[in-house]
C-alpha cells in the first residue's frame, strides 16, 4: 500500500473543505509534539490504596512505559490506571494511579520521565476520564503543492482561511471527528485486520498479521524480521535477528517459542489495551467510512435529517449514549436546534452486537460502510476471550477545538531530529528544508485526535504526521 492507498482503506476523505494546505512535516524534534492532559485530580485521602501521580513522558509510547513502571514498582502491569493512551514521539503529560504504596512510587528512576506524586486516593480512572487535551504542535517546512517553500505569512493566512471556512460549513472551530491514523497503525494498518481475525475467532491469522505484515516505512531490520516470519514462522529464528524496538513482537514470539501453535496465549501476550484496540479499530473502519460517506453525499455533520440519531454532550465534551433519540418529522427542528446550540450531537456508527443504526439517508450511508469494509455479516462476540466481545457504541460525527491559535516559530536549535528530516524530502513528499515553521495550540475533548485536525490544515501525506 501507499499513502493514498492507506487513507482510502482507512476511509479518509479529502478534507472539510476545499482549500490549499501548508503541507510540513510534524515530530521533527520530540519536543516539537507537547500534549497536556487536561483533568480532575482524584479525590485524595491520606489512607487511600492508590497513588496518584503526574507523569510527563519524553518520547515514551505509553503502553511500554506502563509495563515498565509496572516492573519498577513490582506490581502487574494491570494495577496501573490511566485515561487515555498518548503519543510516543513526543512529550506527554497526564495522570496515573498506581496501586501500589507511595513510597515505592517515589523510589522508581525511569529515563525519560517524571512521575510528580500528587498523593493517595480510593478512586481508579478508566479510559476518556480526564476532560480533554492540550496540544502545542509544530509543523516544520511548510510548502506548496508543487514543494515551493512557503513563508511565515502565507502559511498562517492558509491556516486561518481552512479554519474560517470549515466554521462556514460546520459551525465555529468545528471539524469532522475522524478517527486518526494512530488507532490504525499509521503507515502498517495491521490492527483493524488483527481485529478482524479476533472477531472471527482465527487468532492464528491474527498473530501472523501482527507479526508480518509489512508497512509503508518499515526499517530494514523491522522488515527482514516480518519477511522471515512470513516465509519461516520460525519464532528461533525471529527471535535471533528482532530489534529492541519490537516488543509486542517479541513477546509473541517468546510465547509461540514456549507454547508452540498456541496463538492465542501468543495473541495475549500483548498488554490488554492493545487487545481492545485491534477490535476497537476494526469498528473505527466503519465510522470513518461513514463520515466520509456522510460528506460525499453532502449531508451535514452538525445539523441532523430525518433518521439520525442524536446525544446529549455533556459539559466534558463527550455525548451521553445512554440518551440517544432518532431524529424524525415530529422532532427535526428541536433537534436542529439544540444541535446548532451545541446540546445534541449528530452521531455516527461504532458497530457492535446491539448497536443502532440510523434510518433513512444517514441509514443508507451506515450500510454502505459496513459492505464496503466487509463488516456488514461480522458477528462481534469473540468466545475464546469474552472481554473483547462488543456491542457497539456511537460517536459524534463532528467536534469543537477551542483556545486556538498560530505562531512562527525558528528555526531548528542544535538538537536531535528525526531520521526522515536528517534524509531530506523524497519523492512525493511535502515538505522543504526552507519552508516557514508554524506552532498550533489547541484543546480538543478525550477521545479526538489531534492529527486529524492537523491533516485539514497541511494536507500532507499520511505518513508526514
Amino acid at each position: 500500500m501507499d499513502n493514498q492507498s492507506i487513507e482510502e482503506y482507512l476511509g479518509f476523505g479529502s478534507g472539510a473543505v476545499e482549500g490549499h494546505g501548508i503541507g510540513g512535516l510534524l515530530k521533527v524534534r520530540v519536543e516539537d509534539f507537547r500534549v497536556e492532559e487536561v483533568s480532575s485530580i482524584p479525590a485524595l485521602d491520606p489512607k487511600g490504596r492508590f497513588t496518584v501521580v503526574r507523569a510527563t513522558l519524553v518520547n515514551w509510547e505509553t503502553n511500554r512505559f506502563l509495563k515498565r513502571l509496572a516492573r519498577a514498582c513490582g506490581i502487574n502491569r494491570n494495577r496501573i490506571f490511566s485515561s487515555g493512551l498518548k503519543d510516543k514521539r513526543a512529550i506527554t503529560t497526564q495522570l496515573l494511579v498506581i496501586d501500589a504504596p507511595q513510597k515505592r512510587v517515589e523510589e522508581v528512576k525511569i529515563p525519560d520521565s517524571t512521575l510528580e506524586i500528587l498523593g493517595r486516593t480510593h478512586q481508579k480512572i478508566g479510559m476518556s476520564d480526564h476532560d480533554g487535551n492540550r496540544f502545542a504542535i509544530t509543523v516544520r517546512g511548510c510548502c506548496d503543492s508543487d514543494g515551493t517553500p512557503l513563508e511565515g505569512k502565507e502559511a498562517m493566512r492558509r491556516v486561518l482561511d481552512l479554519v474560517s471556512k470549515m466554521s462556514e460549513r460546520l459551525g465555529e472551530n468545528i471539524f469532522p471527528n475522524w478517527i486518526g491514523p494512530q488507532r490504525f497503525g499509521s503507515t502498517r494498518p495491521v490492527t483493524p485486520e488483527v481485529g478482524r481475525a479476533v472477531v472471527s475467532d482465527d487468532f492464528e491469522e491474527a498473530v501472523n498479521l501482527y507479526l508480518g505484515m509489512r508497512g509503508l516505512n518499515d526499517g530494514e531490520e523491522t522488515d527482514k524480521v516480518r519477511t522471515m516470519w512470513r516465509e519461516t514462522k520460525d519464532p528461533e529464528k525471529c527471535l535471533e535477528i528482532i530489534p529492541k524496538h519490537l516488543g509486542y513482537e517479541r513477546s509473541m514470539l517468546e510465547s509461540l517459542q514456549n507454547q508452540p501453535d498456541n496463538w492465542i496465549k501468543a495473541y495475549k501476550s500483548m498488554p490488554t489495551s492493545l487487545q481492545l484496540l485491534t477490535v476497537h479499530s476494526l469498528q473505527s473502519l466503519a465510522f470513518n467510512h461513514a463520515l466520509a460517506g456522510r460528506l460525499k453525499s453532502n449531508i451535514s455533520l452538525v445539523e441532523p435529517v430525518i433518521g439520525d440519531l442524536v446525544a446529549p454532550i455533556l459539559a466534558s465534551g463527550r455525548i451521553d449514549v445512554g440518551k440517544l433519540s432518532e431524529v424524525s418529522e415530529t422532532n427535526l427542528e428541536r433537534c436542529r436546534r439544540n444541535c446548532l446550540l451545541g446540546r445534541l450531537a449528530v452521531t455516527g456508527l461504532l458497530p457492535g452486537n446491539d448497536v443502532v443504526i440510523a434510518s433513512g439517508k444517514p441509514g443508507d450511508v451506515e450500510k454502505k460502510a459496513l459492505v464496503d469494509t466487509n463488516l456488514d455479516s461480522i458477528k462481534w462476540r469473540v468466545s475464546a476471550i469474552p472481554r473483547l466481545t462488543t456491542s457497539g457504541t456511537r460517536r459524534p460525527l463532528s467536534v469543537m477545538f477551542r483556545d486556538f491559535s498560530i505562531e512562527e516559530v525558528p528555526e531548528i536549535p542544535d538538537s536531535s531530529v528525526s531520521k526522515r528530516w536528517e534524509e531530506g524530502p523524497k519523492d512525493n513528499d511535502l515538505w522543504t528544508y526552507e519552508g516557514a515553521n508554524l506552532r498550533v495550540k489547541f484543546i480538543l475533548p478525550p477521545g479526538t485526535y489531534a492529527t486529524v485536525l492537523m491533516r485539514e490544515l497541511m494536507r500532507s501525506p499520511l505518513d508526514h504526521y
